[in-house]
């Protein structure tokens, strides 16, 4: 309970750690300072940009962390871009709760569709990962984007529920 009092009182601390894109299916992901987010492509030229419930992945930091912890790795050895999401997250863990809320990040808008599955391609990365991801959301969320902006490193994210 005290966590979900966490994630409604606490949103002025939710801020954006990461963003990340991939050009190819199973291409690198590579890092961004800055970005624009779009209603038709999504984060920059990211290959899920296309319209849908699966258009942006988030991942929170402290669902990272925790999976991580599982696993006995650091983020350190074993950084975010390896969950393959666009955006890492500070300040908030996702849940069921979460679906239909939305992440407001200056101008753009994304709306929460459903939980991020955790897939095989974690099991590769790291033996371990694809079962660490699976509790409580660890693997993160996916969003349609509702309204399109710039995003940078460090902006802060206001949750609508």
């Amino acid at each position: 309970m005290l966590d979900a009092l966490k994630k409604v009182f606490n949103t002025s601390a939710i801020t954006l750690k990461g963003i990340a894109t991939r050009e190819e299916h199973l291409g690198p992901m590579q890092t961004h300072e800055a970005i624009h987010i779009r209603v038709e492509t999504g984060v920059g030229n990211d290959l899920r940009g296309k319209p849908g419930k699966r258009q942006v992945t988030v991942l929170s930091e402290e669902s990272w962390q925790a999976a991580c912890d599982t696993i006995e790795q650091t983020p350190s050895t074993l950084p975010w871009t390896t969950r393959r999401a666009n955006l890492l997250v500070s300040g908030i863990t996702f849940g069921p709760e979460d679906v239909g809320s939305r992440l407001i990040l200056g101008k753009a808008v994304l709306e929460i569709t459903r939980e991020t599955d955790p897939c095989h391609f974690m099991e590769k990365a790291q033996p371990g990962l694809k079962h660490a991801l699976k509790p409580e959301w660890r693997g993160g969320v996916c969003c349609r984007v509702l309204q399109g902006g710039e995003v940078s490193l460090g902006d802060s994210i206001k949750i609508e529920r």
